[in-house]
Order: C-alpha cells, then structure tokens, then sequence
C-alpha cells in the first residue's frame, strides 16, 4: 500500500525529477527495504553460466550509475542491469529530455547517455554486496573519436566488477550510435571487445542489445555476425524511434526513443524473427512494454530466457515484480509447464 502511495504521488512531478527522486529514495532506505519472497523455484533459469532465481529483471536506464542495484534486487527482481555506463562523464542532452505519456502507458526519453563515467560506477559495483546478479550496459561517449575504444575501455575496466555486460549499440540518443549495428562494424566491435575479454582471462558475459527498428536484412546480417562473434547474449531490445498511430498523448511527438505498452508487440516481433535466425545458440533476453505475467510469458514463448521491464515501473510501481511472477507462474501451471525453461521459445 505504501508503495504504491508513493508511486502516485511521485506521478505528479515531472518524469525526470521522479526518476531521481526514486533512486534517491532507493539509496537511502535500500538496506531498511524487507527482502521480497524468494521466488518459486519453477522460476528459475539457467543462462550464460547464471543461476536465475527468476526470469524477470530490471532493464538498463533505471540505474544509470549502479547507485542502487542491492535495493532493487529486494524487490524481488532475478536480475538487474546498471547502466548505460560510458567511459568519461557526460551531462547527457539538454532537459526536459524524459517524459510520460499516460494516456499510451509509455515513456519518450532522449537522456542521451548521461552518467558519471566507468570510474565512478566501477568504485560503486566494487563496494556492492556480491548478493544478486548485476549486470553493466556500457556504451560510448558522444564526442568519441574512436568509439570502438570507448567500448574497450569500458568493457575492461566494468567486466570484472560485474555478473555480465551489455553492449549498448541501439539507443536512439547518440548520433550515429546505431550505425554500429551495421555488419562491418559491430563484426569489427565484437572482434574487438571478445579479444579484450580474452587478454584480460576474464569469463564475463558479453550480450548485445539490439533496436526494434531492424528490417530484414538488418536482422539476417546481425545473425551472421553473432554465429561468429562468441558473445553469450542477445537483448531484443531497445526503445523505438517509430510513433505508432494509434498514440493518443499529446506529448507523443517528442523526439527520443518510445518505450512501454506501444513497444511489446513490434519488440516481440523482432525477438521472435532473432529466435528463429539463431535458434537456442544465444540466450535471448526480452525487453519492450512488459507490464503483466502475460507480457512476459509471451516474450519467453517467443524464444526469450530472461526479461526486463523499466517503463511500466513507472505507472505500477515496484509491486509490479512480484505480481508478475505470480501471472506468469499461474499461466505455466496452466499449460503444463514443469518451469520457466520448459517453455522458452514454445510458441515457435
């Protein structure tokens, strides 16, 4: 009851305010936070090496400095993703640059990386209570003349301090950032960043996160790379550029990138079409307007392990971890799955 007072009293400020207010409140009064329940072991799941207690996490942007990783992990999350870290601080884009679009259940954000830098996140993740598993995105600085190096360098001073990282390639907010998806580039990225991995004996995780607005072509050279690439993970996917018609908020023509409800459907699409181009060689993971046991039931039946959820927190609150993993417990008893994994990729 309380957090959800509090989850529509934060509603009246604006979105970015919210936001800070609620990773400050997280940093304060993490450690006083009752621990969730633990999850039910049909919820668990096995990837890249991981122990999941749950397949549900929080995805990249919530916590952006890997201020308040441990608090979130209390909600009962199975997983939480820091991020999007880059290697020296940056403001990020001119504000107001996050905002809500009620009538949609969907946020546009246009934040633009901003972070306090790899050093800073790298002192907080060394600190943290080894206790849950946390992951890192990373990405590049806007000014960057070699951004390729700013992955490098952010992958190896982050890998060792973190359970896996994410290689941010598809936000919308950094001009050209998207161009690494292209084939010759993220093949030259990856090379880059799997050779880092092995000159440092690291073991770490890598995983890509890929955009929604993929055609066909873009989706079939992004597969080739990863049949080769020796990366663990695939993240389907980022926020979208595209305004679907059927937008109803008057703030829906801002620019950035589209997250939450309208989101699901082409999110899922793309994570379906990856599924059947790289079949189970990669772990999936789900990310696009999960806001029910249902979404994100859906995104694993689609080919995905794990999931993440960020926009709906912002209208639900953080009650909404559990009551998704009850829909989504209830609807495998339903259909006869003994566990999560059983019904990875079913809907194929």
């Amino acid at each position: 009851m309380l957090l959800t007072a509090a989850t529509a009293v934060l509603r009246l400020f604006p979105a970015e305010t919210a936001h800070r207010a609620t990773v400050g409140l997280a940093r304060s009064m993490g450690a006083l936070l009752p621990a969730a329940p633990a999850s039910d072991p049909r919820l668990a799941v096995q990837a890249f090496g991981l122990r999941f207690p749950n397949p549900v996490g929080l995805a990249a942007g919530f916590d952006k400095d890997a201020e308040v990783p441990g608090a979130m992990l209390r909600f009962g999350f199975g997983f939480v993703e820091c991020g999007t870290v880059t290697p020296r601080p940056q403001a990020g884009n001119p504000k107001p640059r996050l905002f809500r679009l009620s009538e949609d259940r969907a946020v546009i954000n246009r934040m633009g990386f901003n972070n306090a830098g790899m050093e800073a996140a790298a002192a907080r993740l060394a600190r943290r209570r080894r206790n849950g598993i946390v992951g890192i995105n990373i990405g590049a600085n806007k000014d960057s003349a070699d951004r390729i190096a700013d992955y490098r360098l952010a992958f190896g001073r982050l890998a060792p301090l973190a359970d896996y990282v994410t290689v941010n390639v598809s936000s919308p907010n950094t001009p050209g950032l998207r161009g690494l998806q292209n084939r010759d580039e993220l093949t030259a990225l990856l090379a880059a960043l799997t050779a880092e991995r092995t000159r440092l004996s690291l073991r770490t995780p890598l995983l890509l996160k890929i955009a929604p607005d993929l055609d066909a072509q873009a989706m079939d050279d992004i597969a080739a790379v990863l049949g080769k690439a020796g990366i663990e993970g695939l993240v389907v996917s980022n926020t979208t550029i595209a305004r679907p018609a059927t937008l109803r908020s008057p703030r829906a023509k801002e620019q950035g990138g589209l997250s939450g409800a309208p989101l699901f459907a082409p999110s899922t699409q793309v994570l379906r079409e990856m599924r059947r181009r790289l079949g189970s060689t990669l772990t999936l993971v789900g990310v696009g307007g999960v806001s029910s046991g249902a979404d994100a039931y859906a995104k694993i039946r689609a080919g995905a392990t794990l999931v993440q959820l960020y926009s709906a927190l912002a209208y639900e609150g953080p009650a909404l971890v559990e009551r998704i993993k009850r829909e989504l417990l209830a609807l495998l008893v339903r259909d006869g799955f003994a566990t999560a994994s059983d019904a990875i990729g079913a809907a194929d």
